[in-house]
């Protein structure tokens, strides 16, 4: 196995969020399988190898860089290009192409089907989001009826539907980083989760959404978008509810039946096995293993299928036109 570098702008202050903190359990988990460690390219920081000093190294046939900063990989691709390099997705919808030489390890089945289509000729590869071991329903008294993060929350979440939620129970808004928040989603009834809007000023997807698993995983009762990586979890009527549903009415006459019926909602620890951490390492071995192999092929062989370029698209639709014109004409009168 080659030695994995999981590429990061840098690992606090600014660059602190969920996809960092995803990136850097995913490189946890790469750990146990090979030698892995965390490189940043924006900052140096110290006791972390910095790119810029790695690159002036001979001998890096036996490493394998991990990009995944969205807005950044294509100009990573393209500094790395004389290395082996993989692609870790998480959202979609950046615009951007990558080499067939690049495997692309992506966070959710919508991602995937994303790259699918993007890079046809690219290996891809399907590996979920750790959801960690803490998150547990433990079973405490609830006396948060409604909880919401601020972060990412639609306008009509925060200006419409939680200023009447507050006239009818206890509502709690976070609006800055909680330690433990699995202790949090423990005390709360109803968890809120809407993200479509946030993603579309972005202009790129939810990449997977760790937030409403969490929530479902402590016991809560989810409303939530369905957007993006959303959709792979998510199954409004069964294990959650749509959010923004029709009208603010009917979304708080919906969780207000919900706050009277008192119930938690209860998932077998089967439904989270697979975002578990055991699953995750298997999966990543079996995916290392075959990128290994496929590195070893790309030193000896050059790629050597076609492209599925705009510009090749437009020819073989114009391609399929002309056919069909010459199989209708030349049927026989």
């Amino acid at each position: 196995m080659r030695k994995l570098y999981f590429l990061v702008p840098g690992t606090d202050g600014k660059f602190a969020c969920g996809g960092l903190w995803a990136e850097l359990k995913t490189l946890n988990l790469a750990k146990q399988v090979c030698s892995a460690d965390v490189v940043t390219y924006r900052q140096r920081e110290q006791d972390t190898l910095f790119i810029d000093d790695l690159l002036k190294k001979k001998n890096l046939e036996d490493v394998i860089f991990v990009i995944s900063w969205g807005f950044d990989v294509p100009k990573l691709a393209a500094k790395l290009k004389p290395h082996n390099v993989i692609y870790h997705a998480h959202s979609a919808g950046y615009g951007f192409r990558l080499p067939s030489s690049i495997p692309i390890v992506t966070v959710s089945r919508n991602t995937m089907g994303y790259w699918g289509q993007q890079s046809p000729n690219s290996l891809i590869y399907y590996l979920p989001n750790q959801i960690s071991d803490q998150f547990q329903n433990l079973n405490l008294e609830r006396d948060i009826d409604v909880l919401v993060q601020a972060r990412k929350s639609s306008e009509y979440l925060l200006q419409e539907l939680i200023p009447a939620l507050q006239k009818q129970c206890k509502v709690c808004v976070v609006d800055s980083y909680v330690e433990d928040i699995a202790q949090l989603f423990n005390q709360t009834k109803v968890y809120l989760y809407d993200s479509a809007e946030y993603w579309a000023q972005q202009r790129v997807s939810e990449g997977f959404g760790l937030q409403p698993m969490e929530a479902l995983a402590c016991g809560c009762q989810v409303f939530s978008s369905v957007n993006g990586g959303l959709a792979d979890y998510l199954d409004p009527g069964f294990n959650c509810y749509k959010i923004a549903g029709y009208s603010k009415e009917y979304d708080v006459q919906r969780i207000l039946k919900i706050l009277d019926a008192s119930a938690s909602v209860t998932l077998s620890e089967q439904f989270f096995a697979e975002y578990r951490a055991a699953n995750i390492t298997k999966r990543l071995q079996v995916i290392l293993a075959d990128i290994n192999n496929f590195f070893d092929h790309k030193k000896h062989h050059p790629a050597n299928i076609k492209s599925l370029t705009k510009i090749r698209a437009a020819k073989l639709l114009n391609q399929r036109i002309v056919g069909k014109l010459r199989k209708k004409y030349s049927r026989p009168k």
